[in-house]
């Protein structure tokens, strides 16, 4: 006897998680944390006796509900479940996994098909903003299949546009949460920035790497990890985000110069392990870095004259590109919109069982 739960398995992006509707996981947050350990299998590095994959971007769930507020159609609150720790964490969001939100809604019946396109206003439960998902649905039904290819990921999908609003600060209470441009921590130049996601970059060369190192190389790379993880320490009080040792914000990001004509290329960290490609929010925090004046990232990317750019972030399996309007009607630079294309896929639906003794007085099994 086992406990079931209705659950959708999607690919969203370059993640791939859990989908679960809110009312069919316990409303108690401690109780929910142990079930979705128990969904995933953690704490395990293979994640052997669950569904997750063994990697931070395959143990993702998605939870959505009706929405709370009047500007969204519904509620989604991204949980991080840590491999190989009994911890699920909450302090982001997950740009990646928000692009099977829309799709879900509506095969789900929590949003009414409304013609040829959909459009779906998700209310980022982590944060409090607002995504807007733009969703094919011909004949009254999500598109699934289509031309749109992201790297990362095999073959073409339906594109889905994701514009984000009001993301800056979204973690931090500012974009800049230090008030500057770049620090200096542990003698090294970092620009902390949150337009959707707490990020640090720094210059590769600075620590004494290309930034063109593969993930394999760079996950072996004790000695550069143990730098990084000193900086991100230190660097947490200073974005507003207090201790981060048991957290997975900020995210730590080494940049260099563009080498396949995008504006800059990038290798992330989530927050200790080399993300394979970069996060959707990630990718926007880069871009906003970029075309801000002071940052890391002056002299190093490759930055497009105008007010409305897409910037190509480069990362180790390919390009993500991010459209950035700029508005430059105060004293200073300011970003008014992001936006940019993912797709995802409806993996499969059922039930996913967990142990009855992790949910006490759940529904029960057959």
């Amino acid at each position: 006897m086992q406990t079931r739960i209705p659950c959708v398995q999607m690919r969203g992006g370059t993640s791939k998680g859990a989908y679960f509707n809110a009312g069919d996981l316990p409303a108690d947050q401690a109780v929910r944390d142990q079930v979705l350990l128990a969904v995933m299998g953690s704490p395990d590095i293979r994640q052997i006796d669950g569904i997750g994959g063994a990697d931070p971007l395959t143990s993702k769930v998605a939870i959505v509900s009706a929405a709370t507020r009047p500007d969204a159609d519904v509620d989604y609150l991204f949980a991080q479940v840590v491999v190989n720790e009994a911890r699920v964490d909450y302090g982001q969001n997950c740009g990646n996994m928000l692009a099977g939100v829309g799709p879900y809604a509506i095969e789900t019946g929590m949003v009414p098909v409304a013609g040829e396109v959909t459009r779906v206003a998700i209310h980022m439960v982590n944060t409090g903003q607002i995504a807007v998902a733009t969703v094919a649905t011909p004949g009254g039904h999500v598109e699934y299949d289509g031309q749109q290819g992201i790297d990362g990921v095999p073959g073409t999908a339906a594109a889905i546009p994701l514009e984000f609003r009001d993301t800056a600060g979204s973690s931090c209470g500012a974009l800049l949460p230090t008030g500057n441009a770049q620090d200096i921590v542990d003698g090294v130049a970092v620009t902390c920035i949150d337009n959707g996601m707490p990020l640090v970059l720094m210059r590769a060369q600075d620590l004494g790497r290309s930034g063109y190192e593969t993930r394999e190389q760079l996950d072996a790379d004790t000695e550069l990890k143990q730098r990084v993880e000193a900086i991100r320490l230190k660097v947490g009080p200073m974005m507003n985000l207090g201790d981060v040792t048991a957290r997975t914000v900020p995210k730590m990001c080494l940049v260099s110069p563009p080498k396949n004509g995008g504006a800059i290329n990038t290798r992330s960290f989530i927050p200790h392990r080399c993300h394979a490609s970069i996060g959707v929010l990630g990718a926007v925090s880069v871009a906003t870095a970029v075309a801000i004046p002071g940052t890391v990232c002056e002299g190093v990317a490759t930055l497009p004259q105008g007010d409305s750019l897409t910037l190509g972030i480069e990362h180790p399996t390919g390009e993500l590109s991010v459209q950035i309007n700029l508005d430059r009607s105060g004293e200073t630079v300011q970003v008014g919109s992001a936006a940019l294309i993912r797709t995802a896929r409806w993996l499969f639906d059922g039930h996913v069982h967990v142990p009855n003794r992790i949910w006490a007085g759940g529904k029960q099994g057959k």
